[in-house]
């Protein structure tokens, strides 16, 4: 009877056994569905890891082509056009006919000077007449003075034709204005028949010394990427003529310091002051006429290096801009995912990424994107 109880005793114990061991199981199977279930509610987020170097920055702006050097032409006596002999926008060389002026007063005037030439002449017969009546006379007071005389109308004489080659000359260069060098009639306000009406008549830009236009930058983009004077870069010109854009050289001339910009200039929001540059970029080129649009798009890295993120995983509140950080932590069944809000600053951006500023973020870290729901510091989530 012992031995059969001692059996009986075991046998409960085994049974005893096994249920604690069902029962442990049972709730440890349930433990594990209870995280499962409660991990599938968890955010999800999308995560990307920071990359070091520098940021892509561009520099885009347009203008219209002005000439570097233009004479502005007209009557130096307010002439009437006789006639005009080129058209806007056609190409000149230098000492071609530009327009010719009419001054019916000028040529009479020449015709008057002419005939008192003509009574000087006439005259000066006379006195040679005097002199050799002078001399038949054998009066020698009369011929010396018949030959001061003669050689005082020579010097009348000489001093009229003089007088009337210069207003001939004068009037020659009066009645034509011709161009002073190589060039293109960029205005043309001249109308035949009528005097200069205070405009210039015709204006002639100097194609030889090209063309320029002026395109304003942020003074700390501009520095970022380092683009100097003297630096060649490429113009997209845009013709009337030609649909497509003619992609043209240019050199920057000049970086001059420009009127800041004011952000946040509406009524509560605190204004930020942004310092400008005016970029003066010049073109030579024998297709260029002057009025042409011009545009340059400049795409260079940031001299500076720096910590690279999506600008998706930036976010903003009253305490500044910060990102989300994944943090792996110790759980009772296993490493846990959690988030850890970090503050940062940025140097600079684009369309598609921000350089950041900070100490607490590494490139091994990862950051979270995008989450299927609002994140705060400290909350559990679950990566994609």
């Amino acid at each position: 009877m012992e031995l059969g109880k001692g059996l009986a005793d075991q046998r409960r114990k085994r049974i005893l056994q096994f249920v604690f061991m069902g029962f442990m199981g049972m709730l440890l199977l349930f433990t594990l569905f209870s995280n499962t279930l409660q991990s599938l509610t968890l955010p999800k987020v999308t995560t990307e890891q920071p990359k070091q170097g520098g940021i892509a920055l561009s520099i885009e702006g347009s203008g219209i082509l002005q000439p570097i050097a233009e004479a502005k032409l007209s009557s130096s006596n307010d002439w009437k056009v006789q006639q005009i002999h080129v058209k806007e926008g056609e190409r000149v060389k230098k000492g071609q006919k530009l327009i010719a002026y009419d001054n019916p007063t000028a040529r009479q005037e020449i015709e008057l000077e002419v005939t008192n030439l003509e009574k000087q002449r006439i005259e000066q017969q006379n006195l040679q007449d005097q002199f050799i009546q002078s001399s038949i006379e054998e009066d020698e007071l009369k011929l010396r003075s018949a030959k001061r005389e003669i050689e005082k109308g020579k010097l009348d004489i000489a001093t009229q034709e003089r007088k009337i080659n210069e207003m001939k000359e004068r009037l020659a260069k009066d009645q034509m204005l011709t161009a002073p060098f190589d060039g293109i009639i960029t205005k043309l306000n001249a109308v035949e028949g009528l005097a200069s009406a205070g405009e210039p008549d015709v204006i002639v830009s100097n194609s030889s010394q090209g063309y320029r236009f002026d395109v304003g930058a942020d003074a700390k983009r501009l520095s970022s990427i380092g683009i100097s004077v003297g630096e060649r870069i490429e113009v997209e010109v845009h013709t009337d003529k030609e649909q497509q854009a003619s992609i043209i050289e240019g050199i920057i001339e000049e970086i001059t310091n420009a009127e800041p910009m004011i952000e946040g200039a509406t009524e509560g929001a605190e204004t930020v002051t942004v310092p400008q540059k005016m970029i003066r970029i010049k073109l030579i080129n024998a297709k260029l006429k002057g009025g042409e649009q011009a545009r340059i798009n400049i795409e260079k890295s940031s001299l500076d290096q720096g910590l690279l993120v999506s600008n998706e995983a930036i976010h903003q509140d009253r305490e500044g801009m910060y990102v989300f950080v994944v943090e792996e932590r110790p759980g009772a069944l296993g490493n846990v995912f959690v988030t850890r809000k970090v503050s940062i600053e940025f140097s600079e951006k684009n369309d598609k990424e921000t350089m950041i500023q900070t100490d607490s973020i590494y490139e091994q870290d990862k950051i979270i994107l995008k989450s299927s729901e609002p994140l705060q510091d400290g909350n559990r989530i679950r990566l994609e």
